[in-house]
């Protein structure tokens, strides 16, 4: 009986814990950057209760704080809005081009979009069909610096529309990548993964124009014309 009631009494507060931890949650995300005195207020809690709950959320890097003490949203927090995001609009747009990615080449491929810091996070993938295969990085990230897919985010690919990396953040995986561009920027990229061994110089070029081609049908979907496609790639090429 006793235990009972210890069960009854302590579910109304942890209840209330969670609704003040997820309110605060809203006031950082509200603004980008707030002092906790401010976060405090607009949530209707003391500072000491604040401090203590945006405590625990930077612990779970779901809020940071900046070198002015003020807090953000955390990378946690970010790559989880931006995995929904993601699967919610441009990944249901891209699922038929990984599709026809995999059927055409047999190596996995993946939709990336730009993550937390200088990472790139990956949203989006079909699996390829070969017994060796790279399998879903799907929530993980990597650098923006020195990979495929950091590069196409970036929008500064080559003359040919895509990007090659070996070896850049696995050992012997090849990465080709393709930015897939919107009106006013880069909604992500798309790529195609696999072991090297597999990928020689011919399939390269042969992998880099399937992925080229379905990183520009997306775009046109997402709103993006031949004409503007090409007008950004120029102004990569010449900046």
């Amino acid at each position: 009986m006793t235990v009972e009631k210890t069960r009854t009494s302590s579910a109304p507060s942890a209840t209330r814990t969670v609704e003040r931890a997820l309110g605060l949650l809203a006031e950082v995300c509200a603004e980008g950057a707030i002092s906790l005195t401010d976060c405090a207020r607009r949530a209707d809690l003391s500072p000491s209760t604040a401090l203590r709950l945006l405590r625990t959320l930077e612990s779970a890097d779901f809020v940071a704080r900046d070198a002015q003490g003020y807090f953000r949203a955390g990378p946690r927090l970010i790559q989880l809005g931006a995995t929904a995001l993601g699967r919610e609009s441009l990944v249901g747009i891209a699922e038929p081009s990984l599709q026809r990615i995999v059927a055409a080449s047999g190596e996995s491929a993946y939709i990336s979009i730009l993550g937390p810091g200088d990472t790139a996070l990956y949203v989006g993938m079909v699996e390829g069909t070969h017994a060796v295969r790279h399998t879903s990085w799907v929530g993980r990230t990597v650098p923006l610096e020195g990979t495929a897919v950091g590069v196409a985010l970036r929008g500064v690919v080559p003359e040919l529309g895509y990007v090659v990396r070996r070896s850049s953040v696995e050992s012997d995986v090849t990465a080709i990548a393709a930015p897939i561009r919107r009106p006013g920027g880069i909604a992500g990229a798309v790529s195609l993964v696999g072991p090297d061994y597999r990928i020689d110089e011919q399939k390269t070029r042969a992998f880099g124009e399937i992925v080229r081609h379905e990183a520009h049908a997306i775009a046109e979907q997402l709103g993006a014309t031949g004409r503007q496609s090409s007008r950004d790639h120029m102004e990569v090429a010449t900046g």
